[in-house]
């Protein structure tokens, strides 16, 4: 049996930059004290989730790569000797800035990057203000711990993202994410959004025969501006294997930092029964190339 142990940090997040990096770090060294090989962090956790609102200032929370924030994380990986997965608002050049997962070898080096694809925009998630979509395509990132199929929180109500990243031979899929209840939404209408989260990315591993690890942030962070009432993110972290068996689940508010066994060799084994790869009809599916069928 491969066991690879998977270190998830979920936290909130505050204004502070400097407190934010510290929460980060001390929680990727409670996570390898734990015994994590590979640790995940959320989706922008240097920053508070400013794609709330559009507004111009909030570009000065981005980060060039390399930089000075870059190099805090590789000395965190390099110190610890783990595999680190980072979220950072990149600033690519004046008037280009990414989303952008980067991931760190154990020796502090860049294994790779992901600029995020799919970017939403919707009441309190004004994405496409702040982020040019990517343009490194879908292609997992080769470590000492795996190839990693890393995508970050929109991407993973897309199934054509993660099957892409299975056919290119990732052993896992990872999803770095904010998301949560927008506050103005019924209690009826936040679970079904909640359950559909969930079982989106359940879908994926069942439809690849992967792991899939999702970490969210947690905690309430309001809107400055008054157009909403703010934002609740559920947490709810969570780790399935690959049929969809949820293997961890974090609260939903709380912080949490926890290390997941996951034994990478039940891939072969599921796909063995469940050949989907085999039984795709690679010969009649042209229509996915198109925006809609008229």
């Amino acid at each position: 049996m491969s066991v690879l142990k998977v270190g998830i940090v979920q936290h909130s997040c505050s204004n502070d930059k400097f407190d934010n990096i510290t929460h980060t770090l001390v929680a990727i060294g409670d996570a390898v004290d734990a015994g994590a090989e590979l640790v995940i962090l959320q989706e922008l956790h240097c920053s508070p989730y400013f794609c709330q609102v559009e507004e111009v200032s909030q570009f000065e929370w981005a980060d060039t790569i390399p930089g000075e924030t870059v190099n805090i994380y590789a000395e965190a990986a390099r110190n610890y000797e783990v595999v680190l997965i980072t979220s950072l608002f990149e600033k690519r050049a004046a008037g280009i800035y990414h989303n952008t997962a980067v991931v760190f070898e154990k020796d502090g080096s860049i294994a790779g990057k992901y600029r995020k694809m799919h970017i939403p925009d919707d009441p309190a998630y004004y994405e496409k203000f702040y982020f040019t979509p990517g343009d490194l395509g879908f292609e997992p990132i080769d470590t000492s711990v795996g190839r990693l199929g890393v995508l970050l929180c929109w991407d993973q109500w897309y199934p054509e993202a993660a099957r892409l990243m299975a056919l290119a031979g990732a052993e896992l899929l990872i999803y770095p994410t904010a998301i949560g209840y927008e506050t103005s939404d019924d209690e009826a209408e936040q679970q079904r959004q909640l359950d559909a989260w969930r079982s989106i990315q359940r879908g994926h591993a069942v439809a690849n025969g992967l792991p899939v690890v999702c970490v969210n942030r947690t905690g309430f962070e309001a809107d400055w501006s008054g157009q909403t009432k703010g934002i609740h993110f559920w947490g709810r972290s969570f780790v399935a294997g690959p049929q969809g068996e949820i293997l961890f689940e974090a609260p939903q508010g709380d912080a949490c930092v926890e290390v997941v066994e996951i034994d990478k060799d039940r891939t072969e084994a599921v796909r063995r029964i469940w050949p989907f790869f085999r039984d795709r009809r690679i010969d009649a599916y042209q229509g996915l190339m198109q925006r809609y069928l008229d």
